[in-house]
């Protein structure tokens, strides 16, 4: 008899006379934690081996772009970090206090991932079925998933934290060993957030469904960003950078030498990096990492062996979902009516399915938060006093407009660039029916566009208007920021349809891949074409008004014409290469 993994040979329960014989045991087989983590490595390496059409450009060009990003980020610090070693006595101060920011904002940005990724990991992944009915032991379930969730929620930190501590190495003068030092200390730092991310989950898992889990753990995520990003603003680290704002200099110094979070493991592998650098090792803090570390793995191991079962069982039942006509639903059905009933449809499809997904809308709440920042920023603009002409308070609102279109770039990247591939393998069902591409194509366009109008022309008129630009100025941005939505919104739809992807769950990776790259690189080439093209005429406007001389009208009419012809040639033109892509798909 074969029971739980044991071998058992016994004999009938019911005679009394039966001999006493030994129980035959075998060891229950239990794989080593390699054989646990190899499938997803070997899943990572057919990937990487797979001979994919056009992967070695993608690659040039992602090698290409990461290497540009850390070089400006490297050259950045290693100039400001040689400035401030100019400095006396509060020099390696400001360094500390410049990497425990950065540190505190690496930790942050690692707790909301790690939450997210653990529900993934633990509960909704796909080899969960087979893993947790072998006969494999339940710590080491738990080191697998907890090294899994470590990794995917952490290279992200880790690419954007080598360029970093490199400046500071070479600041310094850390040597060969100061690698190796933040290496080891890097480590526990990177552990702690994956065990309370994984335990938060673990614990909402056993109160909420998996599937509604998932969906309160993106609402909070997006909310507490959004919180840190706006308390970090209206903190105003930049005062720092202004020791008259103290009353003495000793009280300047004494907030530099305070620790910026002393209970957080971000200061601790602050003070160990930069005792490092000093000569002057910090082992306490070193110490600090590590024994948290290890005890929060210990007890997030028990958490899990008490928990994990039941939690794993709730995960399997699904949200149970209403559909019904709301008030807005019905509103908008009445306003849409005289586009006809299939456009109606279409639209409403969009809406539906953008506001079902909480991971979708629940980011509108970061989008709110950090338009609050973008306005918050140009009020405090030095633009008043001694030395602020005519020209530079309208030159500022103009350059603005290179931020404004930044912004709404990113914003179409998440909301407008995944529209097709969000079709994932629906699409095959609109194809074969009667429905024509182009009309789907421009309900996705105008779904994603209008809100984005109105989101663009907001932030231009408060901005303008906290900048008290003239009215020459005003319509100069109103005209431009509009172009440039349609032409953000055309690029975002035709990159979106040339490069799907449609195998990807989460709607949040899909504008990290290479279209969406190309995509941003794109959006902002038309945004410093449009911004050269109408330099001219404008620059030659505030001239005139400043000598009081007459502007010239060809130039006026030929800049402006030819951003607008710009910007109307990105809008049209994607839109039609991805009507013809889509229009060549196969049809099922």
């Amino acid at each position: 008899m074969v029971d739980g993994g044991r071998s058992m040979t016994e004999y009938p329960p019911h005679d009394p006379n039966a001999p006493q014989v030994a129980i035959e045991t075998v060891a229950r087989p239990d794989a080593p934690l390699l054989w646990i983590l190899m499938p997803k490595a070997l899943t990572a390496r057919a990937r990487a081996m797979a001979g994919e059409r056009g992967r070695g450009a993608r690659f040039a060009v992602l090698a290409t772009v990461g290497l540009l990003f850390w070089g400006f980020i490297f050259g950045l610090l290693y100039k400001l970090l040689n400035y401030f070693k100019g400095v006396p006595e509060i020099g390696e101060l400001l360094a500390g206090k410049l990497l425990g920011l950065m540190l505190v904002s690496f930790f942050s940005l690692l707790l909301l991932s790690n939450v997210i990724t653990a529900l993934s990991s633990f509960f909704l992944a796909k080899d969960l079925d087979l893993l947790v009915s072998a006969p494999v032991d339940w710590l080491r379930v738990y080191a697998a998933k907890l090294m899994e969730t470590t990794i995917f929620s952490s290279w992200m930190v880790v690419l954007m934290a080598i360029p970093m501590f490199t400046a500071y190495g070479m600041a310094y003068d850390g040597g060969w060993g100061f690698w190796a030092y933040v290496a080891f200390a890097l480590v526990p730092f990177l552990v702690i957030p994956s065990v309370l991310g994984s335990a938060t989950t673990l614990l909402l898992v056993n109160i909420f469904p998996a599937r509604r889990t998932r969906d309160i753990l993106s609402v909070i995520a997006v909310m507490t960003a959004g919180g840190i990003v706006l308390l970090f603003r209206l903190v105003r680290p930049e005062k720092l950078a202004r020791p008259e704002g103290f009353r003495s200099l000793v009280d300047f110094i004494a907030v530099l030498r305070g620790p910026t979070s002393p209970l957080l493991p971000s200061e601790w592998l602050q003070k160990s990096v930069m005792g490092f650098l000093g000569g002057t090792h910090d082992w306490l803090s070193l110490y600090m990492l590590w024994s948290t570390a290890a005890a929060l793995v210990v007890l997030g191991a028990l958490l899990h062996r008490a928990l994990y079962a039941t939690g794993f069982s709730k995960a399997q039942e699904s949200a149970e979902r209403w559909a019904h006509a709301g008030l807005l639903q019905r509103f908008a059905m009445r306003l849409l009516a005289p586009a006809g009933t299939l456009k109606r449809e279409l639209v409403m499809k969009e809406l539906r399915l953008f506001f079902r997904d909480t991971t979708q809308w629940s980011q509108l709440i970061l989008l709110a938060v950090l338009v609050v920042v973008y306005v918050f920023n140009i009020k405090y603009l030095p633009l008043k006093g001694e030395g602020i002409t005519f020209f530079l308070i309208n030159v500022v609102p103009f350059l603005n407009l290179v931020l404004a279109g930044f912004v709404l770039a990113s914003i179409a990247a998440r909301f407008i660039f995944p529209g097709v591939s969000l079709e994932g393998r629906t699409l095959w069902l609109l194809r074969s029916s009667p429905l024509a591409m182009r009309d789907l194509l421009w309900a996705k366009f105008w779904v994603g566009t209008l809100p984005l109008l109105v989101l663009a022309l907001g932030i231009v008129g408060v901005t303008d208007y906290l900048l008290q630009v003239s009215t020459f100025m005003f319509l100069v941005s109103v005209f431009t920021i509009t172009f440039m939505t349609f032409a953000i919104a055309g690029l975002a739809i035709g990159f979106g349809t040339l490069f799907p992807q449609f195998e990807t769950e989460n709607a949040a990776q899909i504008p990290t891949s290479f279209g969406g790259l190309l995509f941003m690189m794109a959006s902002i080439g038309m945004i410093g074409g449009t911004i050269i093209l109408e330099a001219r005429p404008v620059y030659g406007y505030l001239a005139a008004r400043a000598f009081n001389t007459a502007a010239s009208p060809v130039e006026m009419v030929f800049g402006f014409g030819a951003a607008m012809l710009l910007c109307a040639a990105c809008t049209i033109i994607p839109i039609r290469v991805a009507l013809r892509r889509l229009e060549a798909t196969e049809r099922g």
